[in-house]
C-alpha cells in the first residue's frame, strides 16, 4: 500500500456509545417517526463503526475499458442490501450519493438517496454529530479535490418504502421533497423495522453539480478521480477477499449528471481499482438502457486495449456527453 492509498484520518467508535452520547438531531417530525420505529426505547446498538477519510489518489497510468465493463452486473431495483457475492471473505460496499458536507441534510425534510441511507442506518446521524463535536473534518470534497469518506460496520435498522402507494397514504411516494410533507401515519406505515439489524459498509463520495453543456476534460477527470479514490479505498479496507460495490446513477438526480457518462466512469474506476463486481442498481427500461449505452461506450467507443489516463479523458470528452438537469430533489 502506497502513502496515497492510506486514509488521511481514521476513527473508530463503539456503536452503543456513539448512539448514547451523540443522538441524532432530527428537526423534521417525519424523520423522528422513522427513528422511533428503527430505535425504540431500550434499543441496543451492536458492534463498532470505523470511519476513514481519504485524500484524492492519482489516477493509474492507464485504464482498460473492457475490464471495467466485464465487472458490471445489473440489478433491476434500488438498494435492498442483499449480498451479491457468496465467496468466503467477500466484502460489500454501497455508494452513498454524498453532499460535499457528509450527511449534512439527514435531520431535515429531504429524503433523497443520502438521507434515506441515514434514516435506515440511524447511527450515521450519530456519527455526524460525533465528528462535529470533535471538530473533525466532514468534507467529502476539499479545495476542489475529492476526499471520500468510508464508514464500515453500520447497522441497518429499518426499511422505508418510498414507492407511490395510494392505499398506504403515499399517492406520490415519499422520495425527495414528498417525504417532508407526507402525513406522519403514511410514513409510519411505510417504515418496517429490521430486527435483527443487518450490517452495511458505505462509500460516501460527492459527484460534481451545477454543470451545463458538454462535459470538460477537467470535469471528467474529477469524476473519474473521485470514483477511483472511493473504490480503491474500499478495496484497501476490505482485506484479501473479493470486493463488490453497489451503486447506481450517482450524481444524476439533484446534481444533474449525465446518466451514461457517470455510469461509464464508475465502471472504469471500478475496473482500475480492483473491484471484483460493480453491482449497478438501474430500475426499469430507461435505467437498463442507460447502463447498456454506458457499457457499449466502453466496449465500442473506447475499445479493449489499455489507454493512457490523459488520452482516455480526452477521448471521452470528444464523445460530447452533456450535462442534464437537476430533478429538484
Amino acid at each position: 500500500m502506497t502513502r496515497s492509498e492510506q486514509p488521511m484520518e481514521r476513527r473508530e467508535f463503539a456503536a452503543q456509545r456513539l448512539a448514547t452520547e451523540h443522538p441524532p438531531v432530527l428537526r423534521n417530525p417525519n424523520k423522528r417517526v422513522v427513528h422511533e420505529i428503527a430505535c425504540p426505547p431500550g434499543s441496543s446498538h451492536g458492534g463498532g463503526v470505523v470511519c476513514t477519510r481519504w485524500g484524492a489518489m492519482p489516477l493509474p497510468e492507464s485504464f482498460t475499458p473492457e475490464r471495467g465493463a466485464e465487472g458490471v452486473v445489473r440489478y433491476d431495483g434500488f438498494y435492498d442490501y442483499r449480498p451479491a457475492l457468496a465467496e468466503p471473505g467477500a466484502v460489500e460496499w454501497h455508494v452513498n450519493f454524498a453532499d460535499p458536507h457528509l450527511f449534512v441534510a439527514y435531520g431535515g425534510p429531504l429524503f433523497a438517496q443520502d438521507e434515506i441511507q441515514v434514516a435506515e442506518h440511524p447511527i450515521l446521524g450519530s456519527l455526524r454529530e460525533a465528528l462535529q463535536a470533535e471538530g473533525a473534518n466532514t468534507l467529502t470534497v476539499e479545495r476542489g479535490r475529492p476526499t471520500p469518506v468510508l464508514v464500515a460496520g453500520v447497522e441497518r435498522r429499518c426499511h422505508v418504502a418510498t414507492d407511490p402507494n395510494p392505499r398506504e397514504g403515499r399517492p406520490r411516494g415519499l422520495y425527495g421533497n414528498e417525504f417532508g410533507s407526507a402525513p406522519a401515519e403514511a410514513v409510519r406505515r411505510a417504515t418496517r423495522r429490521i430486527d435483527p439489524a443487518t450490517t452495511t459498509n458505505l462509500v460516501a463520495m460527492a459527484a460534481p453539480s451545477g454543470g451545463y453543456g458538454p462535459y470538460s476534460d477537467e470535469e471528467i477527470a474529477h469524476v473519474l478521480m473521485t470514483a477511483f479514490t472511493g473504490f480503491r479505498a474500499a478495496v484497501q479496507e476490505s482485506g484479501n477477499g473479493p470486493v463488490a460495490i453497489h451503486t447506481g446513477f450517482w450524481g444524476c438526480g439533484a446534481f444533474g449528471g449525465n446518466r451514461v457518462l457517470m455510469t461509464a466512469l464508475q465502471a472504469l474506476a471500478a475496473g482500475a481499482a480492483g473491484v471484483d463486481r460493480l453491482v449497478f442498481h438501474a430500475s426499469g427500461k430507461q435505467g437498463a438502457a442507460a447502463l447498456d449505452d454506458a457499457l457499449r461506450c466502453l466496449r465500442e467507443d473506447l475499445g479493449g486495449a489499455p489507454i493512457r489516463s490523459a488520452d482516455l479523458v480526452r477521448r471521452i470528452a470528444a464523445i460530447g456527453f452533456e450535462w442534464g438537469e437537476s430533478d429538484g430533489n
